[in-house]
Parts: structure tokens; sequence; C-alpha cells
């Protein structure tokens, strides 16, 4: 537990460096002693986490700790339940992504480091679930589990006006997911201003993962080693 905790802690600051989370914004990891929890910093600014702030959840949300929890927990407790497969969550508000959950131009991998969001990246839309006067905040089981119904079995969900959500089996692969996503998100913006853009099939979209999934431990420990 102790070393999740640092890790998680260390996933907090590198995403801040790398412009995913800033004074908000969340990610978590799936228990490795009891699968059935998961930990999340308490309530506090992502590049302020430190271990010793990593609090212990249950799939529904709960925690023994005393300390104000993240209204969103939700987001991470309802997928982890739906997606027995998911080990790792997070949640940004990424400036860069948000255009594509507004727009009727759907967020697609043009590049081959985000080959993860094929075959489709869905959008959550918070006033199915929410209604039409809601603050889109998934403060709640019930709009966590909707979520998590959007999302189905793929990577990245998008949640309209308000940022995404990325899972993977791993702390550096959710890490790596997030980044990209922003990173595709930008060069898919730029290149629209072009005109019309070739995009991956699903057979590219599907090798690239093959093949950059070994090396995100890479990655990882460059980013990791920025924040040290």
């Amino acid at each position: 537990m102790r070393d999740q905790r640092a890790e998680l802690a260390e996933a907090n600051h590198v995403l801040v460096d790398q412009g995913i989370l800033d004074g908000f914004g969340h990610v978590s990891v799936r228990s490795a002693e009891d699968p059935d929890t998961f930990l999340l910093a308490r309530n506090l600014a992502p590049g302020l986490v430190q271990p010793e702030d990593v609090q212990v959840f249950t799939l529904q949300g709960e925690t023994d700790d005393p300390r104000k929890p993240y209204l969103e927990r939700y987001i991470h407790s309802e997928i982890y339940r739906a997606r027995p497969d998911v080990r790792a969550v997070v949640h940004s508000h990424s400036p860069a992504v948000i255009p594509f959950g507004v727009s009727t131009v759907p967020l697609r991998p043009i590049l081959h480091m985000a080959g993860f969001l094929a075959p489709r990246v869905p959008v959550f839309e918070a006033r199915d679930t929410l209604g039409s006067g809601s603050d889109l905040l998934v403060g709640t089981a019930a709009s966590g589990a909707a979520l998590a119904e959007v999302l189905g079995d793929a990577a990245v969900v998008l949640m309209r006006g308000h940022g995404f959500t990325s899972v993977a089996t791993s702390i550096p692969e959710v890490v790596y997911r997030a980044v990209y996503t922003g990173v595709n998100a930008r060069v898919q913006a730029e290149a629209l201003r072009l005109g019309e853009c070739t995009y991956l099939s699903d057979e590219e979209a599907a090798a690239t993962v093959a093949t950059n999934t070994p090396q995100i431990g890479r990655a990882w420990q460059y980013w990791r080693d920025r924040t040290a």
C-alpha cells in the first residue's frame, strides 16, 4: 500500500507538470491489496498531494478517513465497479480536449501515440442523467454509474463542458493515456484548420498500442524524474 501511495502522489505531480491537471482533477489506483477498494488523494490540489494525503475508498465511494474527500470520487468508484479490468483512472479538465465534447467533431486518433483512442471516444452528456440545470459534476453514485455506462469498454470518455476521464491497467499507463489524449486533441485541432484529416484506421491504432504499451515505462520514468 505504501508503494502505491507514493506512486499515486508522483502521478499527481506528473499530470500537473504535463498540463493535464492543475488546481483541479484527480487520479486514482485500485488497491493491490484489496481490489474492492481504491486509493485517491483527499480534497487537495494535485500538485500538493503527498503519500500521506492518500485515502482508501470502497467501491461505493466511502472512506473511514475523516478528511474531506473529492466530490467526484464517484467517477472512480463506479468505473472500478463496472470495469474489473481497470486499475487506474484519471479525471481532467484539459482545455485542449473540451472542444471535442461540445462540438460535432469526434476526438479520433490522429497520431501514433494515441492509438488507444480507437475505435471510439464516447461523450457523456450530463443532462441525460442530471437534468438541464446541473453543475455538470459527477457527485453521486448514480451519475458515476451513468458515466461508467457511457465509457463502456473504451479507454477515454469525454464529458460535455467538463473534461475527460481516462482508464488503464496501471498508473503509468493511465498517465500516458491522459497526456496523449491532450496531445492528440491539440494536434487534431491544428490539423483540422488545414482541412480534412487522415486518421488512424482501427487496425493501425491497434498496432500502435501493441508497439507503444511496452515502452510506457520509458516515458513514465522521464516524467517522474522531472518532478522529483
